[in-house]
């Protein structure tokens, strides 16, 4: 996509779109946003207390607003949450102003880099955690393919060098 002006990292949690994401912006020269991060900051409380006081439903009518208002800004790479794929009014907003980055890892992979996470609202449910990711691995996956422009595995990559390899795809779909 030559005219893409932002970049949109998708995925499960635990596959890196924080962490991959501010090392990318670094080596784009783009500003780097979290849509989760806007929205604590825009509330003033934890997406767990969002999710504790208006349920999910809630969270996620907050998260599409987000994320349709982040997009649209101009040079940007917005690391989106989780489930935000999931709404067409998202996909709309990500396909008119950018290149979509799936972040892909195995559950494996999600496991450990969630395990000691409480701030993620769908694995403190009491439930089997893998379980759960599998699950949302199965609903959300279809998504993630269908509106990636790229598609990157994290299993066995550090952030520099999954953002590295990432900004060289973006370079070259971008052309320049």
């Amino acid at each position: 996509m030559t005219n893409a002006k932002n970049i949109y990292l998708v995925g499960p949690m635990g596959v890196g779109k924080t962490t991959i994401g501010k090392a990318l912006a670094k080596n784009l020269t783009l500003e780097f946003v979290d849509s989760d991060y806007e929205i604590e900051q825009r509330t003033g409380v934890t997406i767990s207390t969002i999710f504790d006081i208006e349920g999910e439903d809630g969270f996620r009518n907050r998260e599409i607003r987000m994320v349709t208002e982040l997009a649209e800004r101009k040079g940007i790479v917005l690391a989106t949450g989780g489930g935000a794929v999931m709404s067409e009014d998202v996909r709309k907003a990500l396909r008119h102003n950018g290149l979509v980055v799936y972040l892909h890892a195995s559950i494996d992979m999600q496991m450990d880099r969630t395990r000691n996470s409480k701030n993620r609202p769908l694995l403190n449910t009491g439930a089997d955690r893998r379980e759960v990711l599998e699950q949302l691995m199965q609903e959300r996956e279809p998504m993630y393919r269908q509106e990636a422009d790229v598609v990157y595995e994290t299993d066995g990559r550090s952030p520099q060098t999954a953002a590295r390899e990432i900004a060289g795809e973006v370079r070259k779909l971008w052309q320049f």
